[in-house]
């Protein structure tokens, strides 16, 4: 199983690197600045808002373009259109609130930007305890070509034993820290050999089978749920309106946190009992058409709670919060 951990490090030699890395800061600000009067300008005469690779074709000859390193610069309009998109996400959900991402600018002045560096940007030096840094070639001139900037991270963690995948040079408390987006591979040890069933169901949403004893995991919250949303959504003139999506918003979050919390309590009364394997209940054909071809009706509650039950969510969940057993 592959898993992603972000370390965090202070930088010994701040001094001698914090210049340079000022100026790497705020050519990120400058680029983003650029790449969001572009958005604009495009939005206004197309009505459309530029993908990551619009912006990359469109501004890499740009001056503040070669400020930074080409991959640099690159993550700096991705972050952009990210941006872009989850508010673009929001207004589409009638989120009155959402706001379009802004321009990065104090006063006068532009903020230091966070500057990521992917693989042929960063160098590592394990041995010395130092990552090397790129510049762009607008900020090599009269300076050297890179920084070097000397790491210090937990004493419990030992970056040779991760892949780095990517470095990111962050302004926090008025100074610069590094940040290691490292990979690895790890085959975790199940707590033990015992093998459990879960079935699922409506009234009891999941029911564990730890061999002689049965744990009952109640669904009447959910269930609950399902009914207020559904006669409050029910009231309301359009279900396209902007109430009837903040209902439909409310009451996904609402199955989600429940969800995730069953997930997770589920899991770690396995762990406790040593349990290495999870067997949950095939119910993909549920849905499905019966024999005659035609729909299948569980009568008028049966059909609502049907729809509204989760189970193929809450297993994919179950699958993700198994990460110290294994699923069979």
């Amino acid at each position: 199983m592959r898993t992603i951990r972000t370390f965090e490090a202070t930088i010994p030699n701040q001094q001698q690197v914090r210049d340079d890395l000022d100026h790497l800061g705020w050519a990120a600000s400058k680029l983003w600045n650029v790449g969001r009067y572009y958005t604009q300008e495009q939005w206004d005469e197309t009505g459309e808002i530029p993908n990551d690779g619009v912006l990359k074709a469109e501004l890499k000859n740009h001056e503040r373009y070669t400020d930074l390193h080409s991959q640099s610069s690159q993550r700096v309009l991705e972050e952009l259109a990210e941006a872009f998109n989850g508010w673009f996400a929001k207004r589409r959900n009638d989120d009155g609130r959402a706001r379009p991402p802004g321009y990065r600018k104090n006063g006068d002045s532009h903020p230091r930007s966070t500057v990521s560096f992917k693989a042929a940007g960063f160098k590592h030096d394990a041995q010395f305890t130092r990552v090397r840094l790129s510049k762009g070639r607008n900020l090599k001139e009269h300076r050297s070509d890179f920084i070097l900037c000397e790491y210090q991270t937990r004493p419990d963690v030992d970056l040779t034993e991760w892949d780095i995948q990517q470095v990111h040079a962050v302004y926090t408390r008025d100074e610069w820290r590094l940040q290691f987006v490292c990979r690895t591979t790890i085959d975790p040890e199940p707590p033990g050999e015992e093998v459990v069933g879960v079935d699922l169901g409506i009234c009891n949403f999941a029911a564990v089978s730890f061999g002689g004893e049965s744990v009952l995991y109640p669904g009447g919250v959910l269930k609950e749920d399902e009914y207020y949303f559904t006669k409050k959504k029910a009231k309301c003139d359009d279900s396209s309106s902007r109430e009837a999506t903040r209902l439909d918003r409310k009451r996904t979050g609402r199955r989600t946190h429940f969800l995730h919390a069953l997930s997770k309590a589920i899991v770690e009364e396995c762990v406790q009992r040593c349990v290495g394997t999870i067997a949950v209940g095939d119910l993909g054909g549920i849905r499905e058409d019966d024999e005659s071809g035609e729909s299948r009706n569980w009568g008028d509650h049966g059909n609502l709670d049907l729809h509204g039950w989760a189970f193929d969510r809450f297993t994919r969940l179950q699958g993700d919060s198994s990460h110290d057993c294994s699923r069979g």
